[in-house]
């Protein structure tokens, strides 16, 4: 299969492939997903097979306008409420699905369903003119660094969709905010850039932010919570800002190049600046979250390079979503690991 990459000005081409039953990888504010027609099993199998993915791990369903749930799910007080607060925007809710309304190869069996309405207008078009939610998970191969630009979706997909309509680089760069409004307390099960504390405020009650170990029996509500995700083919180690005097000293005595991700201030601390193999993460937190994935596909492809160092961020709310995809990335490891050998 040739997959092909469409501009903006080819939007009928890519609804045309919707329509017909193909998949098409779309971009959002967040990352780039693997679309096809919510309502058609056999398309919505052809996600899981492109990407490998694993069939008890439900897809998030994008719709262009709130009305579009109706078809599909039931919305409640809290779900109306942050919908008008944060949507379009990175805000996925799961919500109780109606009978029959969306097949198993979308909920993951479960009597509930992911949704949310992207922050692109190309993408809310591609929904609208298709006549139909489209479900979208990362446009990735399985457990692989999420995309944040079109050429990152080739990478991984070319052969194997039937094209990518090209909106640029996300904006986001890490998944959106995953909170449960099926059940009697508000439960955010995925971190992203909406925090449980701008929830709070507008649902006037409290919000759990804890995530519970998903058995391997069990079918996880959202993305993100039971499988390896966002890993890089390379060993990718976290450090803290009080960690990195060592660090540096530690990859710059390795007989192979070590990747190095910081954020700019760090770069100019530890006099880094215009040196091969470190990648800036910008000057913050929300820089960092966005240039995430990109760093970490920067360096699986250098040859070389079989280590990457990656800047934790402290334990704040605001980077939890940062924190916890580079988490996962690095399986956990800490660069204290290294150092201590």
């Amino acid at each position: 299969m040739e997959t092909k990459i469409w501009t903006p000005d080819e939007l009928p081409a890519a609804v045309r492939a919707i329509k017909r039953g193909s998949l098409v990888a779309f971009p959002t504010e967040t990352v780039y997903g693997l679309g096809a027609d919510a309502f058609n099993e056999k398309a919505v199998g052809k996600v899981y097979a492109a990407k490998g993915r694993p069939s008890d791990n439900p897809l998030i369903v994008h719709v262009a306008d709130p009305e579009q749930i109706d078809a599909f799910a039931q919305r409640n007080e809290w779900a109306d409420k942050l919908i008008k607060a944060f949507w379009p925007g990175p805000l996925t809710m799961i919500l109780p699905v109606k009978p029959g309304a969306l097949s198993a190869t979308v909920t993951g069996g479960l009597d509930t369903v992911a949704i949310r309405m992207p922050d692109n207008d190309l993408t809310r078009s591609l929904i609208r003119e298709a006549d139909t939610p489209i479900v979208g998970p990362s446009a990735n191969t399985s457990g692989r660094p999420s995309p944040t630009i079109a050429q990152h979706v080739y990478h991984d997909l070319h052969g194997k969709i039937s094209g990518i309509l090209d909106g640029g680089s996300t904006r986001i760069g890490v998944e959106s905010t995953v909170i449960d409004l099926s059940t009697n307390v508000p439960t955010v099960l995925r971190p992203g850039k909406i925090t449980p504390e701008q929830i709070e405020v507008i649902l006037g009650t409290d919000v759990e932010a804890g995530q519970h170990a998903v058995k391997a029996d069990e079918v996880p509500k959202a993305p993100g919570m039971k499988y390896r995700h966002y890993a890089p083919d390379k060993d990718v180690y976290m450090v803290t800002e009080d960690e990195w005097t060592q660090a540096i000293i530690w990859a710059q005595s390795q007989l192979d190049p070590v990747g190095i991700m910081l954020t700019n201030d760090l770069i100019a601390e530890h006099q880094l600046s215009g040196m091969d193999f470190v990648w800036s993460l910008g000057p913050d937190a929300d820089s960092a979250a966005a240039k995430l994935f990109a760093g970490l596909r920067h360096f699986d492809a250098q040859p070389n390079v079989n280590t990457i160092l990656v800047a934790k961020m402290p334990e704040t709310s605001a980077n939890a979503a940062y924190n916890n995809r580079l988490n996962k990335a690095a399986g956990g490891q800490d660069v204290s690991e290294l150092l201590e050998d």
